[in-house]
């Protein structure tokens, strides 16, 4: 694959996208039992808190010069947008997706806060993890997961999404953002969490 078309892959799946994407295949799969309206409605949530405030936090601190891109490729500039971003997924299970009406993507918005925390503490030791592999790796045991759930076989998606996974990896090397280890951190922070929860709802 060229290596002008990788950084497409970084732009894809970038970190603010991965809890649309579980939203979209938890509501809009074929196991999903939602009404429309409730599934625009959860949807509409799901991005206001995950990716319109964020955005706007983000050009809040791009114009205060706190941040040099929308990569944050800092140490230093990823504390504060991690932080905001553990607020907003506590929201997000506290208020909207909350266990009684959404158990499995419950769970898998827990699982991204505990894996943002875990990001966040490394940032005070001096060490960075790839968001990206981080969020892409959590979606790709969401998606596996929740179709054994419902006994559905979407293994064009999982195989998909296990390419993706290795796409974006060699996109982050490419662009000079990780180093293998902080791929690695990344992955691991993300599919650990998720696979431990999935003890509790599978």
């Amino acid at each position: 694959m060229p290596q002008r078309i990788l950084p497409f892959f970084s732009y894809l799946f970038h970190p603010v996208f991965i809890p649309i994407y579980a939203t979209l295949f938890y509501l809009f799969s074929n196991h999903s039992y939602f009404l429309n309206k409730e599934k625009y409605l959860v949807l509409l949530e799901v991005t206001v808190i995950t990716f319109v405030i964020p955005i706007l936090f983000f050009f809040l601190l791009r114009f205060t010069g706190k941040i040099s891109s929308i990569m944050i490729p800092e140490l230093s500039e990823r504390k504060f947008p991690l932080v905001v971003q553990c607020f907003l997924l506590i929201l997000l299970v506290k208020k909207s997706i909350t266990l009684e009406l959404y158990p499995e993507l419950h769970f898998f918005i827990l699982g991204a806060l505990s894996s943002t925390l875990i990001a966040l503490i490394l940032l005070f030791v001096n060490k960075k993890a790839s968001l990206h592999m981080m969020g892409l790796s959590a979606l790709t045991f969401f998606v596996f997961g929740l179709s054994l759930h419902h006994h559905r076989a979407n293994t064009a998606l999982v195989v998909s999404l296990v390419l993706m996974n290795g796409f974006v990896a060699s996109s982050r090397l490419i662009m000079g953002a990780h180093t293998p280890k902080e791929l690695i951190f990344g992955v691991l922070i993300g599919s650990i969490p998720q696979i431990l929860l999935l003890f509790l709802w599978l």
